[in-house]
């Protein structure tokens, strides 16, 4: 089991272009989610595809289980059980002051949206913050992909950064 500790914030600017050392295709659908907070969702990118099981947030972190399935799989689950309601992003990897900040920038039903994350290795860890980075969105209820993907069922269009900001927390 893994436990993971992810900060997230808005994105202030395109200086974070400059750094990228990569990027991947991913497309995010759920599966399942509970009161709790845990949840089950499918993902897949250009070359593998898994599934990810996400227990209750404890502060900023969460344990996470990961397990790879057969493409053909992925595929089914996001059209007949998550419905065509999935998340389509293209992710940039950003190193910068020792951590890879992952650069996710939406297409589908939330083209134009752009969101940084890192991965701590506990939740008091320091980091260098970039020129680039916005403001900090951890915790925030309105970016959790459940909500994401919840507030398009309801609305079915694109859902902008605007129209999530100016939602209710």
């Amino acid at each position: 089991m893994r436990f993971e500790v992810e900060r997230k914030f808005l994105v202030a600017d395109e200086g974070w272009r400059a750094g990228v050392t990569s990027r991947r295709r991913l497309t995010d659908g759920l599966i399942g989610q509970f009161e709790t907070g845990n949840k089950v969702r499918v993902r897949l990118d250009e070359g593998r595809a898994w599934l990810t099981v996400k227990g209750e947030r404890v502060g900023l972190g969460r344990p996470e289980f990961e397990y790879e399935i057969p493409r053909g799989d992925a595929e089914s689950m996001l059209s007949l059980v998550c419905e065509t309601c999935f998340i389509e992003k293209t992710r940039h990897c950003v190193p910068y002051a020792g951590l890879v900040w992952e650069v996710d920038v939406y297409g589908g039903i939330l083209e134009g949206m752009i969101l940084a994350e890192v991965e701590l290795d506990h939740e008091g860890q320091a980091f260098e913050r970039p020129a680039w980075l916005g403001r900090e969105v951890t915790g925030d209820p309105r970016f959790r992909q459940s909500a994401l993907l919840r507030r398009f069922g309801e609305s079915r269009r694109v859902i902008t950064l605007e129209e999530v900001l100016a939602a209710p927390s």
